[in-house]
């Protein structure tokens, strides 16, 4: 029986896109399956007391210069996006919806591209409705469905899973109960579905 790993991810999130453009790779090698989970890193933040590193003039800094150098690690584009912070709540209701009319993970890799590679601004239905189109959707019908309690319902119980389950920052991973946080933990994720290494439940 392959493993599940759940992806909580927030389109706003710097690294949730460094890890996204690796996590299916990963899978594939593990014959694992992923289960692409949006949330709102906003919300976890307020449930934790946690910040996001450009809040923190040093830390946002160091952050600039991180991203650049794990996406020439991963061979992958990126642009640190003129608006920012993004509100991603239209973004991520978009990818549920997606995910709903069977292209969730298409769709997500070209909206994270879209933000964090080109600059366009996810936040507005415009864009949100090109990349849908761009991936073979009807952005009308995908736009619609954001609206629907459904998709919204599906967000919220996303966010607060997330902070039931200990997560305090985005992108988080889980493999049944164990949990890995961060783009560079996807080492540690990866040998831990191969037998690897197990986990120390030691404090």
């Amino acid at each position: 029986m392959s493993k599940t790993i759940e992806f909580f991810w927030d389109p706003a999130s710097t690294y949730s896109y460094l890890a996204a453009t690796q996590i299916e790779a990963l899978a594939r090698r593990c014959g694992a399956e992923v289960h692409w989970k949006p949330f709102l890193l906003g919300k976890v933040f307020e449930a934790t007391g946690n910040k996001m590193p450009a809040a923190l003039p040093a830390k946002g800094k160091y952050l600039f210069r991180d991203a650049r150098m794990w996406a020439k690690f991963y061979g992958v584009p990126f642009r640190f996006p003129k608006l920012f912070p993004l509100n991603s709540v239209l973004a991520s209701r978009a990818c549920l919806a997606a995910a709903d009319q069977g292209k969730g993970v298409e769709f997500s890799l070209a909206l994270l591209k879209a933000y964090w590679a080109e600059g366009q601004d996810p936040s507005q239905p415009e864009v949100v409705s090109a990349i849908a189109e761009s991936v073979g959707l009807d952005g009308a019908a995908l736009l619609a469905a954001t609206q629907e309690p459904a998709v919204k319902e599906a967000l919220r119980a996303n966010t607060e899973a997330a902070i039931q389950r200990g997560a305090f920052g985005a992108p988080t991973f889980y493999v049944d109960d164990q949990m890995f946080w961060g783009n560079d933990r996807l080492n540690l994720l990866e040998a831990y579905l191969k037998g690897q290494i197990g986990i120390d439940e030691q404090p």
